[in-house]
């Protein structure tokens, strides 16, 4: 049993409406006055209200390459990401020194040493955490980031993980690229950062506030540990995983690399894929543990853009409601790619916690194609 026991998200300082976004992708002449119109229609369809950028906007649309926004990437990685993971761990009550494994990941920039490397030792970490920078995974990283903390302590029960995502969406911004899939980049996505710390089954904190053996030194804090300082905090269990790639789908979703950076690959098929596929996929999975989708009282979905979750909302005949803090969080920061889902799992545990022994089922997709399924418990 994995228990997370803290979730923590943090966004860059500079906030910008959406008008002005778009106004400024105008003026770089990111599409001629005459296509005006059109970017107009994708960023009022695109149900984003604000966006964080790691950089004022005035110099993100500057940036004069790509190896200028991959060192600014690099600094504002590590601003936000030690923010996160700091945060969390105070939230779990988990002193740096405890931590065994770290995951990053990103795939809005890229370092060697990785953010993880150059974070460890600035945080507290002991010299022998365990490390594994993820790259490539897009959107979907953030649910796989937290299956694999799951794989990790299933091995280590006693032991304590840590998931961090950075994505500035906004540094691989292409101005001279007016494809119609760099114009609908432009009006989704945003930056941010979000750690999770999780606990195996076996640490003080891995046991949930409903269940028995909360013994007076655990309330206490008799040996010092950091759990015991801060106690059970109750945080959701991971009940079971799944990945799923969807054959011959390499070409829907991702980057090309060119001399520029990252260039958003994004095609219009990705939404029917969806509703040809994600419902048989989580009603199998669900079915696995003796549940339907009605059995789930909390979906914390990575807000892929509205034509994606139109399409999740229909291949698994949710209600409306079942998906307003992903809307929220789309309208209120954007997509911000791996961390997103992460927002809405802190969302989640603050605005609408579900009761103790309910389901919830946190699930994103990405570049692969794929899909990550993670079931949990509270």
């Amino acid at each position: 049993m994995t228990r997370i026991a803290a979730v923590h998200g943090v966004l860059p300082p500079y906030r910008y409406e959406q008008h002005e976004i778009r106004d400024a992708l105008v003026a770089i002449g990111l599409v001629r006055e005459e296509e005006r119109e059109l970017l107009d229609r994708l960023h009022a369809a695109s149900t984003v209200r604000s966006r964080r950028l790691a950089v004022p906007l005035a110099r993100c649309v500057a940036m004069s390459g790509f190896g200028e926004a991959n060192d600014t990437f690099i600094e504002v990685a590590m601003e936000l990401g030690e923010r996160a993971v700091t945060a969390a761990l105070d939230e779990a009550g988990v002193r740096p020194a405890e931590v065994d494994l770290v995951i990053f990941t990103s795939v809005t920039g890229i370092a060697a040493p990785s953010i993880d490397a150059r974070l460890a030792t600035r945080l507290g970490m002991r010299p022998d955490v365990r490390r594994v920078p993820m790259f490539g995974l897009g959107c979907v990283a953030g649910a796989a980031g937290i299956a694999r903390l799951h794989d990790f302590l299933a091995g280590r029960p006693d032991g304590v993980a840590v998931l961090l995502s950075v994505e500035l969406c906004s540094l691989t911004l292409q101005p001279a690229d007016s494809s119609f899939a760099n114009l609908v980049a432009g009006s989704l996505f945003g930056d941010g950062a979000a750690a999770v710390v999780a606990v195996g089954r076996d640490h003080p904190g891995g046991r949930g506030d409903d269940e028995e053996g909360d013994s007076d030194s655990d309330r206490n804090d008799n040996d010092g540990s950091g759990a015991a300082r801060r106690g059970n905090l109750g945080g959701p269990t991971v009940v079971a995983t799944r990945s799923h790639l969807y054959p011959d789908t390499e070409h829907l979703l991702g980057w090309n690399i060119g001399d520029r950076g990252f260039q958003i690959v994004l095609d219009g098929e990705l939404p029917e894929l969806v509703r040809r596929h994600l419902g048989t996929e989580v009603r199998t999975f669900l079915a696995e543990h003796d549940l339907k989708p009605q059995d789930v009282t909390a979906w914390i979905c990575h807000p892929g853009g509205p034509k994606v979750l139109e399409a999740v909302r229909d291949a698994l005949d949710l209600p409306a409601r079942a998906l307003e803090l992903t809307w929220r969080s789309l309208a209120e920061v954007g997509n911000l790619s791996s961390a997103s889902v992460l927002h809405i799992l802190r969302d989640t545990l603050a605005l609408r916690r579900p009761l103790t022994g309910t389901y919830g089922l946190l699930l994103a997709m990405g570049p692969g194609f794929c899909s990550e399924l993670v079931l949990l418990r509270w």
